[in-house]
């Protein structure tokens, strides 16, 4: 009689073992599935966009800029109409393309975010891009009294959060594929 009870209490507890090391592991592999989505399909691409973008504007700025390295709306001087001219070219072709597709990524893909609500950052980006939607439609009709967003773009603080989401990100996939994250490398450091 006590062979029998071992012996179910046994497999009982081999089930019960196996049941949760399976749970375990399906567990693991949609938040793997999870990971991979949130940077292939968001943090990833708005890493690149906001690196390009990055760069980009400092090639507008090295060609085009003021004598100090900088943008020619960043000092008490206002920019020449040839500075106008060049920065509705660089606006329409280059940045404001990237601005649509960044914005895209958030409004499209905001169910891959890694927090609960929409960080405001994010929605400062939103915003960026809708006040040059209307500067270029302003653009369009031949008025140029303007030629900036009403919002500010959020450079340094939208490169910090893309950094850390996709290096975040990067190490939990790979502590989720059995490496080891403190040694591993999540691309360029802040």
């Amino acid at each position: 009689m006590i062979a029998v009870v071992v012996t179910v209490a046994l497999a009982f507890a081999g089930y019960a073992a196996t049941y949760l090391n399976g749970l375990r592991l399906t567990q693991r592999q949609e938040r793997l599935a999870r990971v991979n989505r949130q940077l292939s399909d968001f943090y990833g691409p708005l890493f690149a966009l906001t690196e390009a973008n990055a760069r980009t504007f400092a090639a507008f700025v090295e060609r085009h800029g003021r004598a100090a390295g900088t943008s020619p709306f960043s000092d008490a001087t206002p920019p020449t109409d040839e500075e106008l001219a060049e920065w509705r070219l660089w606006v329409t072709t280059v940045f404001l393309p990237v601005l649509r597709e960044m914005r895209e990524l958030v409004v499209g893909r905001a169910d891959l975010l890694r927090e609960p609500e929409m960080p405001p950052l994010l929605l400062e980006l939103c915003a960026h891009a809708a006040g040059y939607e209307i500067t270029v439609a302003r653009w369009a009709r031949g008025d140029f009294t303007e030629h900036l967003s009403l919002v500010a773009f959020p450079s340094a603080e939208l490169a910090g959060y893309a950094r850390r989401g996709f290096g975040e990100l990067k190490l939990e996939q790979a502590r989720l594929l059995g490496g080891r994250a403190a040694g591993t490398t999540a691309g360029p450091q802040a």
